[in-house]
């Protein structure tokens, strides 16, 4: 059954997975793609099954990396429960691919000529409610003393418009070095992962909406982190990567200067 107006029915999860981390440091890991389902009421935009598992329907693998990292640090974590397609939550509402009708070439008749009243429902019901959480959890975890540590995973394709994609991670900034620099000096240590420094998209394009809505704006330390998507298919690759990515973590995440907002944070941190 559905609320009168709700695109979602009753017995549907909610726009998120909450985890609740307990650890001595306030750390927040977010993955805005990391579902692929589309409410029933939808009918699954008028796409094929196939195309809702392939990588215009989720970043593919994410998940489990954000959940293992999670786990393994105690952190916060929030995940989307439903697909990009049906509203990007990594995008301005009022950016057009928030509700995408064409994706890497794909047509989505779903999102074909939306109503006002329909992008409306999406919002309300997704979107808002997935980064109020995230703020809640900002605010929560924010104290004279400290501010949380932010971090956001994605995937990539490891090839696109025929181009192939050589780097294994890329690290996502703009104006904020405290969290992206010693963590490239720390994934680099290993001889055999290419190391993308704002590859294959940057953090500084406008499109990267819950790090600079989130992060940025409040000057939380922050990096989004880009795996390519071949080597996180399976809970193999998943639990591998997590583990490197942690291994490059751990050591960033002791400094206490991090955990601080950008305009106070002492000289000499990075």
């Amino acid at each position: 059954m559905h609320s009168a107006g709700s695109i979602l029915a009753d017995d549907e999860p909610p726009a998120y997975e909450l985890i609740e981390g307990s650890g001595p440091r306030p750390i927040i890991i977010v993955c805005d793609h990391a579902a692929n389902r589309v409410p029933r009421s939808l009918d699954m935009l008028g796409l094929a099954d196939h195309h809702l598992h392939d990588h215009i329907g989720w970043d593919i693998g994410a998940a489990g990396v954000a959940r293992r990292l999670a786990q393994w640090f105690d952190a916060d974590a929030v995940l989307a429960v439903y697909s990009r397609l049906v509203v990007d939550l990594n995008r301005s509402l009022h950016d057009a691919g928030a509700f995408a009708a064409i994706s890497d070439g794909i047509l989505v008749p779903g999102n074909v000529g939306l109503s006002i009243e329909a992008k409306a429902a999406r919002a309300r019901e997704l979107y808002h409610p997935y980064h109020r959480t995230i703020r809640k959890l900002i605010d929560a975890g924010t104290s004279a003393e400290h501010s949380p540590i932010f971090i956001g995973i994605h995937s990539f394709t490891p090839r696109a418009s025929g181009i192939e994609r050589p780097w294994h991670i890329g690290v996502l900034w703009d104006k904020d070095p405290r969290l992206p620099l010693p963590l490239m000096r720390g994934l680099r240590t290993a001889s055999d992962i290419v190391v993308a420094d704002n590859e294959p998209y940057s953090g500084r394009h406008p499109a990267d909406f819950t790090i600079d809505h989130h992060a940025e704006l409040l000057g939380l330390a922050h990096a989004g982190i880009e795996i390519r998507q071949d080597l996180i298919r399976d809970e193999i690759g998943q639990e591998r990567w997590a583990a490197r990515l942690a291994d490059a973590l751990r050591p960033v995440l002791e400094h206490e200067a991090f955990y601080t907002r950008l305009e106070t944070m002492g000289k000499g941190a990075v």
